[in-house]
């Protein structure tokens, strides 16, 4: 049975620090691609960023650019998220997904969307809230 457990999230001010993680059991990383999502109240769910199998190159939304860092380590099964300078629109549930879909498919942005896209991803976590405080 493939589970993917977010944590890390919680409250924190504007201009803070959050690190989430993912850990990721029943399914082995090496080989897919894996992303964060997030979801606000009442909008679609949105790519954050993704990290690549194949060579470890990363994508982002413009809009966390410079401030999020995404990166993994295959040896745990674990994908992170470091969020620095959050602001009150990072306010959201935040999910890592994955799957065979992204089997050696790059993580790429166009337009400002990440690449898989989101009907790409099998295996999704149940979330951990992140909310910014202004």
């Amino acid at each position: 049975q493939v589970q993917l457990v977010e944590s890390g999230g919680g409250l924190v001010q504007a201009g803070g620090s959050l690190r989430l993680s993912c850990v990721v059991s029943g399914f082995t990383l090496n080989y897919y691609t894996i992303a964060w999502f997030r979801q606000a109240p009442g909008k679609e769910r949105e790519g954050v960023s993704c990290i690549s199998a194949s060579d470890g190159s990363t994508s982002y939304k413009e809009s966390v650019k410079g401030r999020f860092t995404i990166s993994r380590d295959n040896s745990k099964n674990t994908v992170y998220l470091q969020m620095n300078s959050l602001k009150p629109e990072d306010t959201a549930v935040y999910y890592c997904a994955t799957g065979p879909g992204t089997f050696l498919n790059p993580c790429t942005a166009i337009a400002g969307t990440i690449y898989p896209a989101r009907k790409e991803y099998d295996y999704w976590g149940q979330g951990t809230q992140v909310t910014v405080s202004s």
